[in-house]
């Protein structure tokens, strides 16, 4: 099992694994644009595979916080299961 990573705001109520589409309504509404940063600060290349992937969002998200001046930012983790 691999983890899969998303970048929060410790405000927000909602899981953005489970709850995605309430998590982003509080997120745009509270004005983050927390997807919008991750988005920009990504570096993708077409040729990743899925695990480089999840090893470049997570290295992104770990940058956002790096440099989180006001302290919002957080980085949840789940573990993903492998199909078979």
């Amino acid at each position: 099992m691999a983890s899969v990573c998303c970048l929060t705001t410790f405000d927000n109520p909602f899981d953005p694994f489970e709850q995605f589409i309430d998590w982003w309504l509080f997120d745009t509404e509270k004005g983050y644009d927390t997807c919008g940063l991750l988005a920009r600060t990504v570096k993708s290349a077409d040729d990743s595979t899925e695990k480089e992937e999840y090893e470049e969002i997570e290295r992104a998200i770990d940058t956002i916080i790096q440099n989180d001046f006001m302290n919002i930012y957080k980085k949840v983790k789940k573990q993903e299961k492998k199909a078979s």
